[in-house]
This record gives C-alpha cells, structure tokens and sequence, in this order.
C-alpha cells in the first residue's frame, strides 16, 4: 500500500486542527481524518460516526500498527509542511 496523495483542510480550533484526505495507490480515498492536538502531542483520528448512544465507530481504520503509523506519519508530515507555509 502506497499512500499517493494528502490533502489537508486547516481549522481553527483548540483540538481539531485539520481534517485530511488520503489517496491509497492511487485508487481509493478515504475523507475524514482529523489531525488532533491533545495536551502534549498530535495525532490523527479516523473517521467516525456516532452511534446511537453516544459512542463512536470508526467508519475506516489501520488493520495493523505499521499501516497505522505509515497513515499518520504522513498525514502530519503534509499538516506541518502546511503550517510551516503559513496554512494554518
């Protein structure tokens, strides 16, 4: 798996900084990752829906750690080249 493309979307908030898209070998998109800001660190949640009552279920996830850190590395990578040109 290869991820082709990220497209961020800056928000001004004090936890959800972004949100993101990520092209998967160039054939699959999945929209709705949130780049997040907690106490000390960022990370990037993916996409949820609520459920009936109240808790969340992500909609699409990493089956495994790798692909996990491979997504997320690159989602903040892309999130602080676009900060670090004044994006945000």
């Amino acid at each position: 798996m290869h991820i082709t493309d990220v497209k961020i979307s800056p928000r001004r908030d004090d936890k959800l900084r972004a949100f993101a898209t990520v092209t998967l070998d160039g054939c699959f998109v999945v929209r709705g990752l949130k780049v997040i800001h907690s106490a000390d660190r960022f990370f990037v949640a993916m996409p949820a829906r609520r459920r009936p009552d109240g808790t969340f279920q992500d909609i699409a996830h990493p089956i495994h750690a790798h692909a996990r850190r491979m997504i997320e590395e690159r989602v903040l990578a892309e999130y602080e080249k676009m900060v670090a040109a004044g994006g945000a």
